[in-house]
């Protein structure tokens, strides 16, 4: 199952057309959903990164992280829209934190018109 789902990630490939020597899409789906419902998925990044980190000699928590955003164009949907003033788009803005090793910590996704220092990213990071 889990073959299947990073088989999915990583080609960005529609559910229904998953490779026949995976089970079958509805089955990946419903295990994916469950584990999605869970927050496994979270807990599987926070051990793999832990190890990583541990295994290069560094504390088990990123004690560091460093903040970027992104504006991007986004739909015709005006209440899910903000203009950034700065780079002329209208759309959404895409805000993560990654550690010093480049290690995803917090991701959000705010209306463009958001500032990094409103995204709020700290909160969800415990810094």
């Amino acid at each position: 199952m889990w073959n299947a789902i990073f088989y999915l990630v990583k080609t960005g490939c529609q559910w229904r057309m998953l490779p026949s020597h995976y089970p079958k899409w509805q089955l990946v789906y419903y295990y994916y959903r469950k584990c999605a419902e869970l927050e496994e998925f979270g807990l599987l990044l926070g051990k793999l990164r832990e190890n990583v980190r541990f295994q290069r000699g560094q504390n088990k928590e990123a004690n560091v992280g460093i903040m970027d955003s992104q504006s991007v164009r986004w739909g015709n949907n005006q209440s899910l829209n903000g203009v950034d003033g700065n780079k002329k788009v209208k759309g959404i803005k895409r805000h993560i934190v990654v550690d010093k090793n480049g290690f995803l910590l917090a991701v959000m996704v705010t209306v463009a018109n958001v500032h990094e220092k409103q995204s709020r990213l700290f909160a969800h990071t415990g810094s």
